[in-house]
């Protein structure tokens, strides 16, 4: 089983929209979070203990991370998936997008 988070910034559109679009994968445990203080759910160092596998949607978020957890993140593999904060939740486009980009790392 692998277990995969996936991290934006206020855990509203992009990273519930992954977590719902891959919680039925077969072998794959799915959260998701948010970097930002107001985050619906904020990404927390049992969160990042938790995870295999760390997607994030931007470099700002990986960049967000390696400063609140630089230590614990160490051994983690962190994935930017490169999407922009332009979707809304459950966008067909969104979800196209994790759907080509996601599966190739979840090995």
């Amino acid at each position: 089983m692998i277990r995969a988070l996936f991290v934006c910034s206020r855990n509203k559109l992009r990273s519930p929209t992954a977590e719902a679009t891959f919680s039925g994968h077969a072998g794959v445990e799915v959260m998701s979070a948010g970097t930002d203080a107001d985050a619906d759910n904020q990404v927390c160092a049992d969160l990042i203990q938790w995870a295999d596998i760390v997607f994030v949607m931007e470099s700002r978020h990986r960049s967000k991370l390696n400063r609140m957890f630089g230590p614990i993140l160490r051994n983690k593999r962190i994935v930017v998936l490169g999407i922009p904060d332009k979707f809304s939740y459950m966008d067909d486009a969104l979800i196209a997008m994790l759907q080509e980009r996601v599966p190739k790392s979840l090995h």
